[in-house]
């Protein structure tokens, strides 16, 4: 099988991410591969052994994930072409035999265990929690003989590791959702639909006051809505920051465009990560005079005015 039909994803088997990467079109025809780590991921799409590569970005009840946050600043060639939103829900599952009043731990991420927390301390009020790195591999864990009772994980995790689930849907927000992002080499951005968004890293030039300001100011006054903003640090010194930076719109938006041209002249450093549809399909509107009509109509105006005389 080429490299074409392969999607890398953070694994193991039984992740939301696996979820979002068999969303990726195409997915039906391919293999799935799971991997350690998202730089571990962006390396497969990197090396060509992989077409693209799925991780998560944000979560609804806890916010960012700096992982991919990092990896995406921090390896040059990859670009984002698409983004998917998983309904997260969380299941109590057990080896088979074992019933509620036998667990006394419970094995799972710390995210999980957080949303799981008000279930548990009614159902279960003599427990102690056993951390993991990821839901499946709690699930994986049990599965291969943990001295843990029980693990929280996905569904489908209960399948692929012959667990048995004994409650379904735990945590205390019945509508948390997860998004993750679609990633490739770079290239050309995906088409523009009306229902996209742009995604850029950019760091401040000095530590000043109004230095994040002005930043903002780059989007502010083209009527651009920023649905992230996420600092970061960059690693070198105390005090110095990144900025992870989801704009409503596309590169090919007059805007936008317009936007990146004032920020490369601001900042530093701005890296280009990818245009593409939303997955939520919100339209993309630039407040103001700040439609591709009005740009050209300025533009029309500036060069009469140069041509003057």
């Amino acid at each position: 099988m080429s490299s074409d039909n392969k999607i890398a994803y953070l694994g193991p088997a039984g992740t939301f991410t696996e979820m979002a990467a068999k969303m990726v079109p195409g997915a039906a025809a391919s293999q799935l591969i799971p991997h350690a780590s998202v730089s571990e991921a962006l390396d497969a799409v990197l090396s060509g052994a992989c077409h693209r590569a799925v991780a998560p970005i944000e979560n609804s009840l806890e916010g960012g994930v700096s992982a991919t946050s990092d990896a995406l600043a921090t390896i040059p060639g990859v670009q984002i072409y698409g983004e998917y939103l998983v309904p997260v829900s969380f299941d109590l599952m057990v080896r088979p035999g074992t019933k509620l009043e036998d667990i006394t731990e419970v094995l799972t991420h710390p995210v999980a265990y957080a949303q799981s927390r008000k279930w548990l301390a009614e159902n279960l009020k003599q427990h102690s929690h056993v951390p993991a790195a990821s839901t499946a591999a709690a699930a994986k864990a049990l599965a291969n003989g943990s001295t843990a009772h029980a693990a929280i994980a996905a569904t489908a995790a209960a399948a692929i590791y012959g667990l048995e689930i004994i409650a379904s849907n735990i945590g205390v927000n019945k509508d948390a959702q997860t998004r993750f992002y679609e990633i490739g080499k770079s290239g050309t951005p995906a088409k523009r639909t009306g229902h996209d968004k742009t995604v850029v890293v950019v760091e401040l030039p000095d530590d000043r006051p109004g230095g994040l300001l002005e930043m903002l100011e780059q989007f502010a006054a083209r009527g651009i809505n920023l649905s992230r903003l996420e600092s970061r640090p960059i690693g070198d010194q105390l005090g110095r920051y990144r900025f992870n930076i989801d704009a409503q719109g596309h590169i090919e938006d007059d805007a936008i465009g317009e936007a990146l041209m004032g920020l490369h002249r601001f900042s530093p450093k701005v890296i280009y990560l990818g245009s593409f549809e939303r997955a939520d399909h919100s339209d993309s509107v630039h407040l103001g005079n700040n439609a591709d009509r009005d740009y050209q109509s300025a533009q029309d105006w500036l060069n009469n005015l140069r041509q003057q005389g």
